[in-house]
């Protein structure tokens, strides 16, 4: 038998294992591997029932993701049609499912008559997030196995779904009590489906998927998720795809849903979530490190300042079953913030995602001090106080001196020089920047900043510590801003600047989550705090710019005491968290347009978009230039996971290179030219967008 396969005949059944390790992704080998295998089982008269399981104990996670978009997605045996003749085989076939069971790999699993599973299954239909359905069937199998509500909710998440649950449902048929025990358990359950004369494949709980929903189910499904939908493309095809099965015989409908699956694997969203499912991948290979480099145990975590920021770090580790204290200057500081880390929890205790019991085991890992001195334990301790270099370089002078040999000390500025804080110290080494995004409890970025002395050993535990508490670690160097302030610096001076120009802040919005994205930039400012971005900026003036007289209108708001939701006035009026125009900021931009000379007119959404988009992207390229970012992928991950950049288009780098990188340079080059003094100051394109142009480079690298 062929290696990517076992094959044994066992007591008249045939246990064929899957065994392309690590996750038996169902590639071209291993589909061929199968059917022969399948095959062979079905023409061997001895053999009364098929065992489907994975010789590591991992069932499947699906298709082979490498083969999407190339000949070899559907090279022969494709994937629909290995378990369609899977389906046609007179013989019970029972999945052992260990683990997981994903995409194509549950798919495979319903096209078994059986399923059995063990306490830690897992299973879903995860294709959504690489902007695809389900091409092998699961939108016609799964709906007819646990109805069209269901079916559905489980594709447009593509959130993996519990053994619990999943056998609630019927998706799986029985439970092993262990998963050692699984495969044992699959033969009896086999040896019992013969003893009883059970059919190869059971009839179906929900034959006709359609009978008993309401005559305008589909409508208002529809209606109700559109909002959230957007401009993507793939939920609208899964819709469509379980549509078919409620209107067309099986057959018929694998037919509309392989055409549909065609039609989203050529798609432009589905070729922009794909890179970014491997620049998650990439974003962890960092030169220097490598899997022997050493890694230091953290079994202790501090972090200074209880804030909302200090507090929503603090729960990150606590989540992960990692103690940690909370260090602040005043107990009733301290206080506050443990109280606001048990309402949090409390919130989510509410919403059913936490029980008491965890709730109250988290809370018995997050402890108090007033004195640093109670620090001198913690692996890790995180700094995240005021941003102000002098008030942060003082508590690293502290931590320096209190602080056992070895600890890692991380500071989470968004925006400060972490060379010049790691300088005060005597461990330069053990120094280096984790810049958790607000909220930090919630946000899955994690910027990770390499200065100048961090060591290989430091940068290799804290990328390790940050998927450990669920976060996307991307490695950025040292500079203003790092990846993403940095890029948000020009996206948001254009914003400010097309405002005094002429436009308003809801048009300028307006542009930007016209392309999907969560916010537009003043929406944004609103919510993080005007006066937290004055004060950044205002710390920062030098580094940020030459002439800062775009963002007047920001610092106008700021002496207004208009900080945004807070204060239910900023670049908008709030009641609640709804959101009003305020003519008052139009009056206030003619004003500041007047006094700085600038000339007023109307303002085209395609110059915003221009200008936001390309600045932006100018900047990014810039990064990349100069090493502070490593690769495009991991500016676009910055951007994705940081910022709000809808993922559907790649992130900011991507999105340039369907766009067309002589497009943008093109772009940058007009604006340059027509905006007078302002444009021959800002518009300047990178030198690495001109090389790659010259060079009829359509992707973003180093040359």
């Amino acid at each position: 038998m062929n290696s990517l396969v076992t094959y044994q005949v066992q007591d008249s059944l045939a246990l064929i294992g899957l065994a392309r390790p690590p996750v038996n992704a169902l590639g071209q080998p291993l589909r061929a591997a199968l059917l022969q295998a399948c095959e062979q089982a079905d023409a061997d008269p001895s053999v009364r029932a098929i065992v489907i399981y994975g010789t590591n104990g991992l069932f499947c996670a699906g298709a082979d993701i490498t083969e999407f978009g190339s000949p070899a997605s559907f090279a022969a045996p494709d994937l629909p049609g290995l378990l369609v003749r899977l389906t046609a085989i007179d013989k019970p076939l029972v999945a052992a499912i260990g683990k997981l069971a994903l995409g194509g790999g549950l798919e495979l699993a319903l096209a078994c008559g059986y399923r059995i599973g063990e306490p830690k299954t897992r299973v879903g239909l995860p294709e959504i997030n690489l902007g695809l359905l389900p091409g092998a069937g699961g939108t016609q199998r799964l709906p007819r196995l646990v109805g069209v509500q269901a079916a559905l909710e489980m594709m447009i998440s593509g959130a993996p779904m519990a053994a619990n649950r999943a056998l609630e449902l019927g998706i799986l048929d029985r439970l092993a009590d262990s998963a050692e025990q699984l495969l044992q358990s699959a033969c009896g359950y086999a040896h019992e489906l013969i003893a009883n004369h059970a059919p190869a494949r059971p009839s179906e709980p929900f034959a006709d998927p359609a009978k008993g929903l309401p005559a305008d189910f589909f409508e208002r499904y529809c209606l109700e998720q559109e909002p959230r939908w957007k401009s993507r493309l793939a939920p609208r095809l899964v819709f469509s795809a379980v549509q078919a099965a409620c209107l067309l015989p099986l057959q018929q409908g694998l037919e509309r849903e392989l055409a549909l699956f065609k039609q989203a694997e050529a798609s432009r969203q589905s070729e922009a979530l794909r890179h970014v499912f491997f620049a998650e991948r990439e974003a962890g290979k960092i030169p220097g490190i490598d899997p022997s480099t050493a890694l230091r145990p953290i079994a202790k975590v501090a972090v200074i300042g209880a804030g909302t920021m200090g507090g929503g770090i603090a729960m990150n580790f606590a989540n992960a079953g990692i103690p940690v204290v909370l260090l602040e200057r005043q107990g009733d500081a301290l206080d506050r913030g443990l109280a606001h880390i048990r309402k949090t929890y409390a919130i989510s205790l509410k919403r059913g995602k936490l029980t008491e019991a965890q709730l109250e085991q988290r809370m018995s890992l997050l402890s108090g001090t007033l004195e640093y001195a109670d620090l001198a334990d913690a692996d890790l301790v995180i700094e995240a106080v005021f941003e102000q270099l002098s008030i942060k370089q003082e508590v690293f002078r502290q931590l320096d001196s209190v602080c056992k040999p070895g600890a890692i000390l991380a500071t989470n500025t968004s925006s400060l020089d972490v060379d010049q804080i790691a300088a005060v110290t005597a461990r330069p080494q053990d120094v280096i920047g984790l810049h958790f995004f607000s909220p930090a409890n919630v946000m899955r970025l994690l910027e990770v900043v390499k200065a100048r002395e961090t060591s290989a050993q430091v940068l290799a535990t804290t990328l390790k510590m940050g998927r450990t508490i669920g976060k996307i670690p991307v490695v950025s160097g040292v500079c203003f801003g790092f990846i993403g302030n940095r890029m948000l610096e020009p996206y948001a001076r254009e914003a400010h600047r097309l405002v005094l120009e002429g436009a308003t802040p809801a048009q300028v919005d307006g542009v930007l989550t016209g392309l999907d994205l969560n916010m537009g930039v003043f929406s944004m400012l609103d919510l993080a705090g005007i006066d937290v971005n004055f004060l950044v900026r205002d710390a920062n003036r030098a580094a940020i710019a030459h002439d800062d007289s775009y963002c007047r209108l920001g610092d106008e708001l700021y002496s207004l005491g208009r900080y945004g939701q807070k204060t239910a006035r900023g670049f908008y009026q709030y009641e609640g968290r709804e959101r009003h125009n305020d003519y008052e900021v139009v009056a206030l931009s003619e004003r500041l347009a007047g006094e700085l000379h600038v000339s007023r007119r109307p303002i085209e959404d395609a110059e915003i978009h221009a200008r936001c988009l390309f600045m932006l992207i100018n900047e990014g390229i810039q990064l990349l230039d100069e090493g502070i970012a490593l690769r495009a992928g991991d500016i676009d991950l910055v951007w994705i996971n940081g910022y709000g950049f809808p993922a559907h288009l790649g992130g900011p780098m991507f999105y340039a290179q369907q766009y067309g990188l002589d497009k943008v340079l093109a772009g940058i080059q007009h604006y340059r030219d027509t905006l007078g003094e302002y444009g021959r100051m800002w518009f300047t394109p990178a030198p690495l967008l001109e090389r790659l142009v010259a060079a009829g480079k359509t992707t973003i690298e180093r040359l």
